[in-house]
């Protein structure tokens, strides 16, 4: 145990380094529009090479990130460069980033957000902000004023991982987001288990009667993604279409895609 503790410590003071020395790195996973084919955006995803670990899943840092207080300028940092590859991309494409609820306290995350647009010239349009539950759960007027001044800016806002674990309908009557994202432990179940079948076609009528588009995460099987496809699902991203990529490689992947899917993604029947 003091032996953990010990190399923990140890990750905090690397991870203090890690911005400054350039080891912070963004990968890029696409949606995929279900009824065209076409690649609609791109989840900015963190990643740390450690010089002497090597790639570090963001699960061992991520934590450690937000107990230090090391998310807010690392998250500046992420938002920023994404902003900044999306400027590159076709201008159908958009980039979604990840926020955790320690960037989202305190009155100056909007603020920042439209310094990282204005700084990168990216249209707020092809922005989307993916939130989780558990920043909702305080329920204070800070976390809505914060999404009102976000959805001003014109940018979109997702709700990432719907149905883990605190889901509440009053979320979705309390803000109207632009999506929803079904978490991946459903999908992986569809082929197995009727109610998870059930409730990702609740899911997807529910958004849809509100007027939200749908993501299912974790698409990695023909199957799963006829079980989506078949319950109109808007959007799919998953190792099927493709595992996250480094900038340089996302022009080339955008094609790829879209040469593959040149006629509707549907399920038969």
């Amino acid at each position: 145990m003091e032996e953990r503790l010990v190399a923990r410590e140890e990750l905090k003071v690397d991870l203090t380094a890690a911005l400054e020395n350039n080891e912070l790195e963004i990968e890029y996973q696409p949606s995929v529009d279900l009824r065209t084919g076409a690649v609609t955006s791109f989840e900015a995803l963190l990643r740390w090479r450690h010089p002497l670990k090597g790639m570090m899943p963001p699960s061992e840092f991520i934590p450690l990130a937000e107990e230090t207080g090391l998310i807010v300028p690392i998250g500046d940092w992420v938002l920023y460069r994404a902003c900044r590859e999306a400027t590159r991309w076709p201008a159908h494409v958009c980039v979604a980033v990840n926020v955790s609820s320690a960037q989202f306290s305190g009155r100056l995350f909007a603020p920042r957000v439209a310094k990282a647009l204005a700084r990168s010239g990216l249209d707020p349009r092809r922005l989307e902000l993916e939130i989780t539950e558990t920043l909702l759960l305080s329920g204070s007027d800070e976390t809505q004023r914060n999404l009102r001044e976000l959805r001003q800016l014109g940018l979109k806002i997702a709700l990432d991982d719907f149905g883990t674990g605190y889901s509440s309908l009053g979320y979705l009557q309390q803000f109207p987001f632009d999506r929803i994202k079904i978490d991946r432990s459903f999908v992986s179940e569809l082929a197995t288990r009727q109610a998870s079948k059930t409730l990702v076609r609740a899911v997807i009528e529910l958004g849809h009667s509100l007027n939200m588009r749908i993501t299912a995460e974790g698409i990695e099987t023909l199957e799963q993604l006829d079980g989506v496809s078949a319950n109109d699902c808007d959007e799919a991203q998953g190792f099927l279409f493709s595992k996250s990529v480094p900038p340089h490689e996302v022009p080339a992947l955008i094609a790829r895609i879209e040469a593959s899917n040149k006629s509707p993604i549907r399920a038969a029947g």
